[in-house]
């Protein structure tokens, strides 16, 4: 499969994405141990007592972009690698994939930094237009097939 250029170019910009969310992992337990905000009471116990036992607004903007992450980063996994097999040009598949990453990554970058409205939003929006392109010529592909 990683002779396919176009499936090979795919797993590049999957792997960054995965690598993302990785490090959005990595900040909330940061951030956790930075502000002493323990999801477990074992943790908050480990850490000084059951009083860091509690919910702070920097760890869950942080847990809100991770699961924002997988909320649209899994689904793009999946129409990635559909799409990849449908013959796309090369230069197409890597325009979908690219801009749908980099999109992702600045809308990351607007959930922590707590940019002003609408930068998350438009980042969110553009990194839609490339998954619902690929989901409407994955349909186009299998429509004769259903």
């Amino acid at each position: 499969m990683l002779r396919n250029n176009i499936f090979s170019c795919f797993v590049f910009y999957a792997v960054l994405l995965v690598l993302k969310m990785y490090v959005l992992a990595f900040i909330t337990g940061q951030v956790r141990l930075r502000k002493k905000a323990f999801a477990n009471p074992e943790d908050a116990m480990r850490h000084g007592g059951l009083q860091y036992h509690r919910l702070d607004p920097d760890v869950e903007r942080c847990r809100r972009a991770h699961r924002n992450d997988m909320e649209n980063v899994f689904p793009f996994l999946f129409l990635g690698a559909v799409y990849s097999m449908t013959g796309p040009s090369l230069a197409v598949a890597r325009l979908h994939f690219a801009a749908f990453t980099a999109c992702r990554l600045l809308h990351s970058v607007a959930y922590l930094a707590a940019l002003p409205a609408p930068a998350r939003s438009l980042a969110y929006v553009a990194a839609q237009v490339p998954c619902v392109s690929m989901a409407l010529q994955i349909l186009a592909a299998v429509a004769a097939y259903a």
